[in-house]
């Protein structure tokens, strides 16, 4: 059975079973999840009743990513699976004859990648990770790698995000039982949709550029966090108007809850306030009743407000600011980090939020000094990251930096 692939993919497919890992890294867009999937499918062809492992960040990513992509690669390649999400497994057939079950686990926790073995996994986007629980959930996989008559082999695939967990294992360190290709995004580009590489072009810088379109592994996390932010260019004067919307973005914290408080002019969002050392949920509600009670609200807040009970136990923080008559706009799951701060750096960059720094201090000597910490992520022990995250939810929210959908075309050849 041969399948059409671009360059990079045929070489990944390609390399021997017995290597220990070998890693498919590529910009957005490269088709990584696709050639995994491909190599899962072919693997069940190979090596029937050897069960697999697929590992993703978090069980999100798994239900909206790994899911849909695998049913269409398997219906490509012959094959017929059952995704039985409660069990957290895909189920591969071929017609009605069983051929072998992926279980499918969040690196979220390192330490629940135990109870089971497999003889191959798939491991996808693990360089958004903090490297050491990378290191750490992916020595665990290695563990679960013990079938015989089975390649036991890692296959990782990854976007570059500086040097961390791929770039160590990979390069820095690499054995000759690992192996690796690099791909960009133009590589994949015939299976694209129109425009999407240059809308990528457009939005990043050129760190960004050779990372998230080129494949290159470049230094991602050196300087401050929201780099694009300039005190000066930056810079508004507005303030707010009797009876008109503010938008505010909300960070929750026990005992540290924060706020940041925005107008929009001709299209530009203008932070004009901020509320920081806030006790909790209802002592928000409150200062925000008081401070504009002829305002209509809408409130942006941390997805994860959704589910955290900061003050009583059966209701949710979202839940309580909804009761309080405010409008709240919040997706199901916040989105990754690194993708909130491209978002708040490409507005930043482009005009579309400006900060006035005499009303909202705090805010702007935050969004200047939060830096990354040893593993890539904004420093959290800096206690500088509570205003930013309040005041880029709703930037991320309403400027979202979209990845439009990417495909590979997979065709047999007789």
């Amino acid at each position: 059975m041969d399948i059409s692939v671009n360059v990079p993919q045929g070489k990944f497919l390609a390399m021997p079973d017995n290597i220990t890992a070998k890693a498919f890294v590529s910009g957005f867009g490269g088709g990584k999840t696709y050639v995994g999937c491909i190599q899962m499918c072919l693997d069940f062809w190979r090596y029937p009743l050897v069960h697999q492992l697929y590992a993703a960040p978090s069980y999100p990513q798994i239900r909206d990513i790994f899911y849909p992509t695998v049913r269409d690669v398997s219906e490509a390649m012959g094959l017929r699976v059952e995704v039985r999400e409660a069990n957290k497994e895909v189920h591969f057939y071929e017609g009605r004859k069983y051929r072998g079950t992926t279980i499918c686990r969040s690196m979220e926790r390192p330490e629940s990648i135990v109870g089971f073995k497999v003889g191959a996994a798939l491991v996808d986007e693990i360089d958004i990770m903090p490297t050491l629980k990378a290191d750490h959930a992916f020595n665990k996989i290695l563990a679960r790698l013990r079938f015989e008559n089975a390649p036991n082999r890692v296959s990782v695939c990854s976007t570059p995000e500086g040097y961390k967990f791929v770039y160590n294992r990979f390069v820095l360190n690499k054995t000759e039982r690992y192996g690796m290709v690099q791909a960009s995004t133009y590589d994949n580009e015939a299976n694209l949709p129109d425009g999407y590489i240059e809308s990528l072009a457009d939005t990043y810088n050129p760190e960004l550029r050779a990372a998230y379109l080129n494949g290159q592994f470049v230094n991602l996390f050196s300087g401050t966090v929201f780099r694009s932010y300039e005190r000066k260019r930056c810079a508004s004067r507005e303030t707010i108007q009797p009876h008109e919307q503010l938008r505010i973005g909300v960070d929750f914290n026990v005992t540290n809850v924060s706020a940041v408080i925005y107008v929009v002019r001709n299209n530009v969002w203008h932070a004009v306030n901020e509320l920081t050392g806030i006790y909790d949920t209802p002592e928000l509600i409150a200062a925000i009743k008081q401070r504009y009670p002829e305002h209509n609200i809408r409130i942006y807040p941390d997805a994860s407000g959704g589910s955290r009970k900061t003050v009583d136990a059966s209701i949710s923080d979202i839940s309580l600011l909804q009761s309080a008559g405010f409008a709240v706009y919040a997706n199901k799951s916040n989105p990754l980090v690194k993708d909130r701060v491209i978002a708040a750096n490409v507005a930043f960059d482009n005009g579309r939020v400006k900060v006035n720094e005499l009303l909202c201090p705090e805010y702007s000597r935050c969004l200047e000094q939060l830096a990354y910490d040893a593993n890539g992520a904004p420093d959290k022990k800096s206690n500088l990251d509570h205003l930013p995250d309040a005041g880029t939810y709703p930037i991320a929210f309403e400027m979202p930096v979209v990845r439009p959908a990417a495909s590979v075309s997979i065709k047999f050849v007789s």
